[in-house]
């Protein structure tokens, strides 16, 4: 189709360009015959080479994709409409500037199509805008999100069709705000539903945290109050949606990725890469460490009056440290690269925490204790993997004091 589009695009001008006497556009746009000839030539080839290029990324992608997530997702990527778009208009520009070319004649001052060039250039500067967003636009897809949101909306929709009647259910409790959408909420507005909860003389309680994906239908507030009073469009204004969380407002999202990457690294075996997981872990200690000593959020927000309006599930101190440390220690604790460096954090935490705060850390570094005392491995390499080191295995290596 948009082949056939180049091709009427390119006789319409020419068809313009004839009936004007190729007299519209000044030469100074186009030049002569073999300047008019050259630029055709040009926008042609580079727009072939381009219909190359994107259609050898889709193929590796194509293949990223198989390999990576399933072989049975293809399908849906293929379907890909920007993908199909880019390529059409590259092919479209390519068809336009091969049937200008034999416009361009030599005999006397020669003729150069004019129109035909001009539309030649606006076909450029949107086939390279086009590029750009193509680009992008495959960096997004392939995120693992957006493939199973690929998958996940063509289910939906078939599920529609499918089995479009609905079973008779009890009436909604009108004190729940259901969500409308599905996502993964990736803001809270606390100042807007304080707003709204004040003008309803309200209290409106938040049930899913930041971070949490949210199925259709499932309820996103709870009213405490007159519910006739609460305007549910307004309340889900409140929220912002994505297909997977961000660092915009969500920091236990930056320690799940690194536990992610120390995971990764030890995942199948603990002597893989325990280089990367310290390097994890050096990150997590220091967020850690940072978070120790500040206040944490109640979760409450108030009015102007000092009356509470809002209530949002929030992170804990607790929450937090087995974040950080239980599925890494799980998975890397045979390492004594990763056992040190996960005693030298905890102990290091211990020294500036809080006393009510000491317990989560006393707790983790038992378990780090006695998995490396349960290992089947000699008594002298148990003192060794326990032994709390910065570095992992590092200057104190020789060293196999252990911290009561």
């Amino acid at each position: 189709m948009c082949v056939v589009a180049g091709v009427l695009l390119s006789l319409g001008t020419i068809a313009i360009d004839r009936a004007l006497d190729y007299d519209v556009v000044p030469r100074w746009m186009t030049g002569g015959p073999d300047s008019a000839l050259a630029i055709l030539e040009t926008i042609a080839t580079s727009m072939l080479s381009l219909a190359t290029l994107v259609l050898t990324i889709t193929m590796v992608v194509v293949q990223l994709a198989m390999g990576q997530f399933s072989p049975r997702i293809v399908q849906n990527f293929l379907r890909d409409k920007p993908s199909q778009i880019a390529i059409g208009l590259f092919v479209a520009t390519f068809a336009h500037a091969m049937l200008s070319m034999r416009e361009v004649q030599f005999d006397g001052e020669g003729q150069v199509p004019g129109i035909a060039i001009a539309v030649g250039y606006a076909l450029v500067i949107v086939s390279i805008a086009m590029l750009v967003i193509y680009v992008e636009h495959i960096g997004r897809s392939l995120r693992v999100s957006a493939l199973i949101e690929l998958v996940g909306t063509d289910t939906r929709r078939l599920l529609d069709r499918q089995y479009p009647e609905q079973l008779p259910a009890p009436p909604p409790d009108p004190h729940v705000v259901p969500a409308s959408r599905s996502g993964v909420v990736t803001a809270i507005d606390r100042e807007h539903l304080v707003r709204v909860a004040s003008e309803a003389d309200c209290v409106l309680h938040v049930v899913p945290s930041l971070g949490t994906f949210v199925p259709a239908g499932s309820p996103l507030v709870t009213i405490e109050g007159d519910p006739a009073r609460v305007d549910h469009r307004a309340v889900e204004r409140g929220f912002t949606w994505a297909l997977e969380r961000n660092l915009d407002e969500d920091i236990a999202y930056g320690f799940r990725m690194l536990v992610d990457v120390g995971e990764k690294a030890l995942a199948d075996s603990p002597f893989l890469d325990p280089t990367t997981a310290v390097q994890a872990l050096d990150r997590l200690h220091d967020g850690l460490r940072q978070l120790a000593t500040r206040a944490f959020p109640d979760g409450r927000c108030l009015d102007d009056a000092g009356r509470v309006r809002v209530t949002v599930p929030v992170m804990t101190w607790e929450a937090y440290v087995h974040l950080a440390f239980d599925e890494i220690r799980l998975a890397g604790v045979e390492s004594p690269q990763v056992s040190r460096r996960l005693v030298a954090a905890l102990t290091d935490l211990l020294d500036v925490a809080p006393p009510e705060r000491r317990d989560v850390l006393v707790e983790q570094l038992e378990l780090v204790r006695g998995a490396v005392r349960d290992a089947p491995r000699d008594v002298r390499d148990q003192r060794v993997a326990v032994a709390p080191d910065m570095q992992g295995i590092g200057v104190r290596a020789g060293e196999d004091g252990q911290r009561d």
